[in-house]
Formats: structure tokens, sequence, C-alpha cells
């Protein structure tokens, strides 16, 4: 028995000693010492090899002969605004002139319905059949690439026809418009010559066809469909129509399941397409009781934007049919939103329409109108009356036409878009009556224009280019159409030291515009560095230039010529330590200078500052990221980042110079180094060690230190929190916090790091599916016998109430409803991507706290860690005990987003709320064109007398009647 007391006693002291080693001690002493004396190399290194003192120094040079100068914030607002409106006004004169012409030729043309007119069709241009002959309308048109058009080949003496796969492209509408449009050719090439910085010139008809300068190749998408359709574009409908406020409502009651339904979910997405931001809307699904599809817009409108148009389309894509239609209450609603918008000024101000989509009216709803519409009849009611079942659609057009909108019968997928559109021709009317030539500017837009192919405002995201249009209005002259307002169409534009220069290490921002070149063919040959040294010698004195932006780069190439001398002089009489790749340096004014310290085969970075690395250039739309990081912190002072391009690690060391006049300090420009990780890492691990001859004999624990060891994880981290050395290599670039959970949740608690939320408004997540549980309790039998009668006894009357012989003339009614059933059906196995909320986590370091050391409580072992900032640096040093495992007390902290589920929070929701409903900031139209006394509001569609048998109406109704009864 002694001898177990001794031996558990041994044991005893035996894990009392492994615990004891396990402890380790860091002296903050001893890293505060190697963060010094690693800032002191690290200053060294950067100064010495980038040349920033040199900089500074020659910027300092040349302070006396500058002037600073206090820039008035309104003398520049009004200077940009006096250009700016130089710059429009020529292109309105092009549009004018163009208008003018068109209304002309209409005027002295008369209409020929037996007209033979062959034209130049966009799609048919340049074929031939199996033997070698032109279709018609396919002549040979003459095609060259063209720079000022993104080298796409175009015609620049003709324009040609473009007509959407749904028009008839010989229908004697069509043919005498293209007819009378054929003036426009002159005028176009006119255009061009008086003003070069025209790039495309339209005029899309009210009959649907395309004329556009200059001629190109029309290519089908991959079914051989040309679905462009003009009359669809935002800058087509802004023109034709004045703003609007909009209600669509629509019927989901039982009887419009199936193809109806599928048929209205698409009529309303139409109608959402031809809404602009100058516009707003709601959407209001009604059975026998009123739901809005977005709860949160309840009883109000909302600006037709982008995001919310998207955000309607989603939420009627989820509408299910149930119960019975009443119209009333319904009607009631959207008079009622409308009238509150116009009595407190919200909403467009100007035309007001309902949109009713149903299967039918089973009353006129007279006493409604006579309430909230008559006699001033301010809300346009158009009415759309979906399916082939005509019973009640007397009621529906006598609702539209007593409300001066527009009825329309669709009973096809097919049908929608022509159907859509005739809303848009009845509320041009009264601006076409007056003939107001409002000149309208769209907003900003993505639309394509692709390089070097044949394809042209196709959606492809990876050509998207940012675009603004002007367009007019275009009208008959002709008396007999005056009541009629004849809405011809639209026109529309689309708008886009001297012997210093001649360094070899220096290069100007080629995607700003020094000098215009893109214009005069004479120009295209040169790049923008060649052009601005030929307009600088006198050599191209006609070109034009920015003067100002040229004295800028004259004045930066002369100030930071010695530079290059000074980084030649290095690689000469000094040998460049291994590791130290690229200096590089730029300005304000787009100026770049750069030099290799190493050679390709021995770069780590090959293509950093190249012209394949866009991101590390000045570009058209942003500075670099190594300038705009340089210049948001201390100048003088290095900001040391790592880069991870594909596997590719190195590291940037920037510092910004400045120039000073009269008390007032200016940044002049960014001057900074590549470095590869080898090279750090060696300096730092040099340093990172205590001596051999350490006196180790009072120390309990490891001794001498050294960040090589396995004892010790030794980090660089920058400020944002991200490593930029480590002793393993994955490491670098990746967020501290993912890297060792503990130390870092310790720093953040300790203050050395702050979290900050950042939020993405136009992020992608994806979409699950919601399986709702269609389970019911325990039932008898009886329920199933008769839930399965009722099923086949109501379908099969469906059937016979929807069906009518002439159908069996239309096949597209089945290839429709084919396509109906498998939209509504087929479930998606992949989901797909949505725009969506997200926030997500970001660390700032607070250099107010210099240094840190803490000991980890993790479980069995208490790690200990010890932080130091890396003076004149963003960084700091981490060195923390290896052999302590902290990970099951602490997870890493991931920096990924998280999608912002709003329904699930009461205060989110109400955030997103607000925010859809919020405005843009924009200026309300200067016209208004909702009401003219002469409009005919008589022309308000047709419709054909075509009625089920009463036997099966009274059948189906007894049925369910009875079927409802027994469940």
């Amino acid at each position: 028995m002694e001898g177990v007391r001794t031996n558990l006693g041994a044991l005893g002291f035996l894990c009392l000693w492994i615990t004891a080693q396990a402890q380790m001690k860091i002296p903050p002493e001893t890293v505060q010492q190697w963060a010094s004396v690693f800032s002191v190399q690290l200053r060294e290194l950067t100064i010495k090899y980038s040349g920033s003192q040199l900089l500074q120094k020659k910027l300092k040079d040349v302070e006396p002969i500058i002037k600073m100068v206090d820039l008035n914030g309104n003398n520049l607002v009004k200077d940009y605004s006096d250009e700016i409106e130089r710059l429009l006004g020529k292109k309105m004169k092009s549009v004018k002139r163009l208008a003018e012409s068109a209304e002309d030729a209409d005027l002295y043309h008369d209409f020929n319905a037996t007209l033979q007119f062959d034209y130049y069709n966009s799609m048919l241009i340049n074929s031939a059949d199996e033997d070698g002959n032109s279709p018609d309308m396919g002549a040979e048109f003459p095609l060259e690439a063209n720079e000022h058009f993104n080298n796409l080949r175009v015609n620049m003496l003709l324009s040609d026809i473009q007509v959407p796969t749904n028009v008839f492209n010989k229908d004697p509408n069509i043919l005498n418009s293209i007819y009378n449009s054929e003036a426009l050719n002159d005028v176009f090439i006119g255009n061009f010559q008086k003003d070069p910085t025209l790039t495309w010139q339209f005029f899309g008809s009210s009959t649907g066809f395309f004329r556009i300068f200059p001629g190109i190749k029309w290519t089908p998408d991959s079914n051989g469909v040309a679905a462009f359709d003009c009359r669809n574009r935002n800058w087509y409908i802004q023109a034709a129509t004045s703003p609007k406020d909009i209600v669509i409502m629509v019927d989901i009651s039982g009887s419009m399941k199936g193809l109806k339904m599928t048929i209205a979910k698409h009529t309303i997405n139409t109608i959402l397409d031809t809404l602009g931001e100058n516009d707003f809307v709601n959407v209001i699904a009604y059975t026998d009781y009123i739901r809005y599809v977005e709860p949160c817009f309840k009883g109000t409108l909302v600006q037709a934007d982008l995001d919310n148009r998207e955000h309607f389309k989603q939420l009627v894509d989820e509408l299910h049919v149930k119960g019975e239609a009443k119209i009333n209450k319904a009607m009631k609603e959207a008079f009622k939103v409308l009238n509150e918008a116009r009595i407190k000024g919200q909403g467009s101000m100007c035309n007001q329409a309902i949109m009713l989509i149903t299967d039918g009216a089973m009353e006129d709803f007279e006493a409604v109108f006579e309430e909230f519409n008559w006699p001033e009849r301010r809300v346009r009611v158009f009415t759309y009356l979906i399916g082939r079942e005509m019973t009640f659609a007397q009621n529906t057009k006598w609702i539209a036409c007593n409300n001066k909108g527009y009825y329309t019968h669709i009973s096809t997928l097919a049908d929608v878009q022509e159907n859509v559109m005739e809303y848009l021709h009845v509320l041009s009317r009264p601006m076409v009556i007056n003939h107001d030539h409002d000149i309208i500017w769209t907003e900003a837009y993505m639309d394509s224009v692709l390089p070097n192919t044949m394809e042209l405002f196709t959606t492809k995201a990876q050509s998207l280019l940012m675009m603004t249009s002007v367009a007019m209005p275009v009208f008959s002259k002709k008396k007999e159409t005056l009541s009629h307002g004849i809405l011809l169409g639209v026109f529309v534009f689309v708008s886009a030291g001297l012997h210093d220069l001649t360094s070899p290490d220096l290069s100007i921002a080629s995607e700003w515009t020094y000098c215009v070149t893109d214009i005069d063919p004479t120009y295209m040959k040169f790049s923008q560095l060649q052009a601005a040294i030929r307009y600088l010698l006198g050599l191209e004195p006609d070109m034009e230039c920015d003067e100002v932006l040229l004295q800028h780069v004259l004045f930066d190439a002369v100030v930071t010529a010695p530079m290059e001398a000074y980084w030649n002089a290095l690689m000469l009489n000094d040998k460049v330590e291994a590791g130290v790749e690229t200096a590089f340096l730029g300005t304000r004014s787009g100026l770049l200078r750069l030099t290799r310290y190493a050679g390709l085969e021995s770069r780590v970075a090959k293509k950093f500052l190249t012209a394949a690395d866009k991101a590390n250039l000045f570009t058209m739309d942003h500075f670099p990221l190594w300038y705009r990081l340089a210049v948001e912190n201390t100048p003088g002072s290095f900001y040391y980042y790592p880069v991870n391009d594909k596997g590719v690690k190195y590291v940037i060391a920037v510092t910004s110079a400045t120039v000073s006049s009269e008390g007032k300090t200016a940044i002049a420009g960014v001057i900074g180094i590549q470095m590869s990780l080898d090279m750090l890492e060696k300096r730092l691990w040099a340093i990172a060690k205590q001596p051999s001859d350490t006196d180790c004999s009072t120390i309990e624990g490891v001794c001498p230190l050294s960040c090589e060891s396995l004892d010790l994880n030794c980090f660089l981290v920058d400020n944002n929190g991200f490593v930029l050395l480590s002793k393993e290599r994955n490491d670098v670039g990746r967020f501290f916090g993912e890297v060792d959970g503990s130390t870092m949740a310790s720093l953040i608690k300790m203050g050395m790091f702050k979290k900050v939320s950042l939020f993405d408004y136009q992020a992608m997540c994806r979409s699950g599916h919601h399986h709702g549980n269609s389970a019911r309790p325990l039932l008898s039998p009886f329920y199933a016998v008769t839930a399965i009668l009722r099923w086949i006894i109501s379908n099969a009357l469906m059937f016979l109430l929807e069906f009518n012989f002439c159908g069996l003339w239309h096949s597209d009614y089945f290839v429709d409803a084919k396509a109906g059933y498998h939209t509504s059906h087929k479930t998606k196995k992949v989901d797909a991507l949505q725009p969506c909320d997200t926030a997500y986590p970001g660390y700032m370091y607070d250099s107010s706290v210099r240094e840190a050391n803490s000991l980890i409580k993790c479980g069995r072992c208490q790690k200990m860690f010890v932080v130091q900032q890396i003076p004149d640096s963003n960084l700091i040093l981490v060195v923390a005990q290896a052999d302590c495992d902290c990970s099951r007390q602490y997870g890493p902290i991931p920096l990924e987003p998280k999608e912002i589920k709003y329904i699930l929070y009461e205060h989110n929701a109400t955030v997103k709320c607000n925010r859809m409903k919020s405005q843009k900031v924009r200026r309300r139209p200067e016209s208004c064109h909702a009401y003219h006394p002469k409009e005919n509001a008589k022309e308000c569609g047709g419709a054909a007398a075509i009625f089920p048998s009463l036997c099966i109406l009274s059948s189906s109704l007894l049925a369910s009647t009875l079927l409802r009864h027994w469940t």
C-alpha cells in the first residue's frame, strides 16, 4: 500500500511538472524589441527601393512655384452644367431634325394598302438560300468594322430595319411606315457629320419596326427569334407617355386556375416592364377579400424602379387561386389609393390608371364609378379579359369604355405583349393631339453593344455598358387623325515636360480621355500618350484635348523624372536584394512610372502593373487599389497589404507624397514597391529569435524563444485583421480570426480590434424552395371519396366551360396550355440566385492600443500570446504559444456574409419596407399630358360574343354547391 502511495505521488509530481512545462512564458519586452528592429529594417528597405524620400524632396523643391487655389463648389458645378448643357443641346438639335423630317414624310404620304416595297431587313441582309439566291429584303448590305462603334461591322451610309418575330414584316402598315421613314437616311448621316460624338440613332415605330443607323446585321437568339421590340424599351415608353400612377388589380379566384393564371401573371409582368422611375405602382390580388401582394405597400404607391418591379414579379409568381371574385371591394380600394396619392401630392401627379385583370366581370359596377371617378374620369380603367371564355366580356368592355380606358381580350400567352401595349397608345393621346414634342433623357441604364461580334442589344452580363438616351415622340400631322392622336414613333440617340513624356518607364491612363481620338478616323490610330505628345508638339493642333489635364501630366512628368535615374542607379551600383521586384509611382493626373528590379523569370508577380492587370491600373472609373490605400493613410508612413492572385502571393508597400503651399497640403502622388513573401519571412525570422547565448537559468519553459521553432506561432497581421506573414503559407491573405479564433477573440475583447457591420444591398443569394405541408388530419373514408369525386367533376366542368370548337382550329391553345402547365408545376432542382440584402462583419485595428498580452484558458492548458504594434506601419506582430490547442473552446471567426431575413424580425421587416417605399432622388418631369377635350375616348377596344351554354353553367354552379355541402 505504501508503494502505491509512492507511485501515485510520483505520478502527481510528474503531472505537475508537465503542466508547468506547458505554461510557456513569452516576455512582452522581447516581442517589443523584435517589432522595433523589424520596423527599422522594413522602413529602410521600402524607403531605399521605392525612392519615396527623393520624390518628397523633388516635390518640396517645386513648392515655391506651386499655387494652391480653393475651388468654389458652386462655380465648379456651374461650369460642369454649362458644358453638359452644350453637349446635350447638340444631341437635342439632332433629334428634332429627325422628328421634323419623319412628320413631314408622313404628312405627304397617302396610305397604300397594296404597296410592294423591299427594304433592308437587318435579320436577312447578306444571307442566301441553298441555291445562293438572296431572300426578299435580304440583299447585299456592305458592312465594315468601325472603332467608334466598338469595332462592330456597320454601314455608315445606310440604316436598316429590325422587325420582331411576332410582327409580320410585310404587313401593309409596316410597309407604309418603313417607306415613309426612308427619308431619314440623309438626316442620320447629316446629324453624324454635324456631331461626330453621336453613336446610335434610332427610330422606333408604333407599328413595331425599328430603324437603326448605322445599319448592322441583327443576330437572332439561339432559337432564331428576334425578341427585341423597341416599344418595350424604357426610352420609347418615357417619350410616348407622361408619368403615371398604376394600380394593377388581378383576379385570383378559383375560376382563374391553370392557363388563365399563367396568362394573368405574364400580363402583370409585362405591364411592370413598361414602367420606369417616373412612374408609381401597386399590385392588389383579390378574391372575396383584398390582398396587397406586398403587405408593406398597403394603401400606398411605390416608385416603379427596377428593385420594386422585380420584387413585385417575385411576389406575383407566388400567387395561388382560391375563393370567389369580389371586384367591388378591390375596385374601391384601388380608387382610394390613387385619390389619396393625388390629394397628398404623392406619386407622379399626372396620369392615373387601374389595370383590371380578370376572366370576367358579372356586373358593371356603375355605382363605384359614380362615387369615385365620375364625372371627371381622372382615373382611366384598362381591362384585360383572360381566357377563351367570353361570358362577361360585355361588362368588362363597358368598364373600360366608360372610364377613358381600353378593353382587350387575351386568350393565349402570345397575345399578351401586343394587348398590353394598347394602354400606352391611349395614355399618349393627349400629348399627341397637342403635338407636344417633349424631349426626355432616360435615367442611366445598362445595355449591350458587343465588340467584335454581330450581337447588339442583348442581355449578356459580360457586355453590359452604362448608357443614357435622348428621345422625342413623332406625331401624325394629318387633320383627319387629330382626335385619334396617332403616335408614329420615337427617335432616340445613345451617348459615351514633353521630353519626359517619351520616357520608356512612363505611361498615362489609357482609359482616361486626355485627347479625343475615337471620332476623327485620322486620330483613331493614336494611343492617348501618342495623341498627347503630338498635340503638345503642335503636330495635331486641331485635335480636341483637355489642356488642364495635360498641364498636370507635364508637371508630374517633370517632377518625377529623377525617379527613373534613381531606380536605374540602384540596379547598376547596388546589388538589389532578392525579393524586391518592382518599384512604381502614380500621380493624380493618371501618370504611372515603374521599373522592374527582377526579370520576368524570377518575379513572383508576373502580371502586377501590366495592361492585363486592370485592378492595379488607372481606369475610367477609379484609381487603383494601391493608390487609394496610400492616400487614405498617413503620408510618409508605408501601408502594407498582402495580395493573393489565384494562388500567387506577394506583398505591396505604398506611401503617399505631398506638396504644400501657403499652409495648405495636398496629395501629389503615391510611390511603392512590390516584394516577395520569402524575402520578408527571411528578415522577420532572423529578427524574431532570442540569441543562442540567452541566460535561461531563471526561465521556466521554452528558452531561447524563436518564431522558427515549433513552440511559437508568429504572424504579421494588417490593420483589418488579415495575415501578411505566417509560417504556414496558406494562412497568408486569410482573416486572422479564421486562423486563430482564440487569440482574435481575445484581441476583440481587449479593444485592439473593433467590429464593424457592413451591408450589401445588391447581393445575390440562393433561394431555397419552401414546400408547404399538405397533410390533413385523419378523416373518414367518405371524405376521401367525395374529395376525389369533387376533383373529377370540377375539372370536367371547367374543361367544358373553357372549351370551344373554334379552338380546334388554333393549335396554339394546346401548346400554350402545355407550356402553362409546365411553368406552373415543374419543380426546379437547382436553386436559383435572387437579389437579397446581406450583412457581413469587418474589423478595424485601434492604433491607440500599441501592445497587449494575456493568457487564454483552454481546458487543461493556458495559451499565452503577446501582440506588439510595428511602428511606422499598419502592421502588428502576434506571437502565440503553439502547443495549447484552444479550438474546442474557441471556434474560428469567419467573415462570411449572411442574408438578412427580414420576415423573421419585425424590426428588419420595417427597415426593408421603408427602404423599398423610399423614392430615389429625382426631379419630377416638367410637363404632364393627362387630358385633352378633343380626345376620342370611344375607341376603347372590341369584343366578340361567344357564350357557353346556360345548361353547362347551371350544372357547374349546382355541382359546386353540392360538393361544398358534402365536404
